[in-house]
């Protein structure tokens, strides 16, 4: 059974709407500073930490993407955007789904994603095992 996680931009949140180039743009960011701390260790650190292609297919187009994986241990995680409405407020949501046929590593790296991803956004964060983070800052 497939699994999510959701990455909600709640009140304090860096964004308060975002839409699936912004999303792939937060990606290639994590590939760029990736790709830096390779450097500097002097290694491929890029390939291991995101090792991933990003593709879309035409059914899924301005509403989901997915990162394909470029060696055996990864197959797909799924990205995609929405909002829904709760208590008369609009709470977009980025939701993060591993597939049936995911492989552990897929699990891992989308753990590690959301976390960065939420980080960088100030948001809420709702893991894949239902535990909840939060990064948004809380009165």
């Amino acid at each position: 059974m497939a699994q999510s996680a959701y990455i909600y931009l709640v009140d304090g949140s860096a964004a308060s709407t975002l839409t699936l180039d912004e999303l792939k743009e937060h990606l290639g960011r994590y590939r760029e500073q990736t790709a830096q701390t390779g450097k500097q260790l002097g290694w491929d650190y890029a390939a291991s930490a995101f090792p991933y292609s990003v593709e879309t297919k035409p059914e899924g187009l301005g509403k989901w993407f997915y990162l394909k994986g470029s060696n055996p241990l990864y197959k797909y995680i799924l990205f995609g955007v929405g909002s829904k409405t709760e208590e008369e407020k609009e709470k977009p949501y980025i939701q993060v789904t591993l597939p049936d046929d995911a492989t552990h590593g897929d699990k891992s790296k989308g753990n590690e994603l959301c976390k960065y991803l939420a980080r960088q956004l100030k948001a809420e964060l709702h893991l894949f095992n239902g535990r909840t983070m939060y990064f948004n800052p809380r009165k």
